[in-house]
């Protein structure tokens, strides 16, 4: 029986959390063993869960991080025991996903890799891996990463540091350990991301692009509407939802967007802290974050359309959980956001950070005749290009490719 062991930072938590939960409950139909190694945060799973580290090593990894710029190169008593699980479990293939989050130690973890010569499948969520410093460099439009990551104007992101800068060392030790494995295929999950990675020294690997699937049977239409929402039937619904608002995220321009719109209007966001939402202007309701994804499918049910006005980005699944649900997306022209949207069918593209041009095309689309149709053509639209065993059957197919 195959074993399939997959690392991320989270555990059946967050969007990149059921993404490898998903993969695995498919695996366990294949009939494979599945095992889903984790740093923080942890739902039930149904594939066996192991535990890196714990609140101490992350503490003391966070630390370090923010003081020395060494992210990812502490944690290493944990790392050298989770390796030995690793050899306990001798898995057939390692599938990566978010390996950074101050629980591992990627020159421990990458050069027992190459000594084991395992086959890797590498999901790359983000950018973090071929910089020396951060997730993401389209907001700053840098291009360091190119040659080298020498003295970054982004340290101020995370993973945040306030003392050392050391970007180039970071950049050089990365290109060491991830350059030193035969046998590793990368996956970008979003053709923007595809094109930087093969002009990043990641390129000397193979390269394929699989966006990210959802359930498309908690995505859906449905009539109900949230306890929260059913007293608002008589406005248009602004739907934004992420796990982390900041600038970079739009939470700046959903404020803009207010002053925009008329009292028609309701901007609804979810994942907020409690800070946040005591400062909220009226006519902008602020949700907590949920992990309930039935209840996040009400909210994108319930709502006009999904905003997402995220500055960078690779490949937002928030855009297509809210289609599946029948709600049309308007985004920024930025990274992979745009890539699920059929222009004008399953909703619009606006130039970056035009907020005067998003509430224009908010509200020609709240007032077309055509919304009903749009609803339905996103729907077809998920269920065509973003069905997740469709979309991870092709992880598979490349397990096996791999394998033999």
């Amino acid at each position: 029986m195959p074993k399939l062991l997959q690392i991320n930072i989270t555990a059946n938590w967050g969007s990149h959390g059921r993404i490898a939960e998903d993969i695995g409950v498919l695996a366990q139909e294949k009939g494979w063993e599945s095992y889903i190694a984790y740093g923080r945060h942890a739902n039930s799973s149904q594939s066996t869960l192991i535990k890196i580290g714990n609140m101490f090593d992350e503490y003391i990894h966070g630390i370090q991080s923010r003081l020395l710029d060494n992210h990812g190169l502490a944690s290493k008593k944990t790392t050298r025991k989770f390796v030995q699980e690793i050899d306990r479990i001798k898995p057939d293939i390692i599938h990566l996903h978010n390996i950074h989050g101050y629980y591992l130690n990627y020159p421990i973890l990458f050069q027992y890799l190459a000594k084991n010569n395992i086959p890797i499948v590498w999901t790359l969520h983000d950018c973090w891996p071929i910089t020396g410093h951060c997730a993401y460099f389209t907001y700053v439009q840098c291009d360091k990463w190119k040659d080298g990551c020498k003295n970054c104007n982004h340290i101020n992101t995370y993973p945040i540091s306030y003392l050392r800068q050391r970007s180039a060392l970071n950049y050089k030790c990365k290109k060491e350990s991830f350059t030193q494995c035969k046998s590793m295929t990368v996956v970008p999950v979003s053709r923007w991301l595809a094109d930087i990675i093969d002009q990043s020294f990641l390129n000397k690997y193979p390269i394929r692009m699989i966006h990210n699937g959802i359930d498309l049977n908690v995505f859906s239409r449905r009539e109900r509407q949230t306890d929260i929402l059913a007293q608002y039937k008589d406005k248009h619904i602004i739907l934004g939802v992420n796990s982390k608002w900041d600038s970079r995220k739009g939470f700046k321009d959903f404020i803009k967007l207010r002053n925009l719109l008329d009292s028609r209007y309701l901007i609804v966001l979810v994942g907020l802290p409690e800070q946040q939402i005591k400062g909220l202007p009226e006519g902008v309701i602020g949700i907590r974050r949920t992990n309930n994804i039935s209840e996040l499918a009400d909210y994108y049910a319930a709502a006009t359309v999904f905003v997402n006005p995220t500055y960078e980005d690779n490949f937002p699944t928030t855009n297509i959980e809210a289609m599946a649900c029948g709600t049309p997306v308007i985004t920024y022209q930025t990274g992979g956001s745009p890539e699920a949207i059929v222009e004008g069918k399953t909703g619009f593209v606006v130039p970056y950070g035009n907020v005067e041009v998003l509430a224009d095309t908010i509200q020609k689309l709240a007032q077309s005749d055509q919304l009903l149709t749009m609803r339905e053509t996103c729907r077809q639209h998920s269920e065509k290009f973003y069905n997740k065993n469709q979309c991870y059957q092709k992880y598979f197919d490349l397990y096996n490719t791999l394998l033999h």
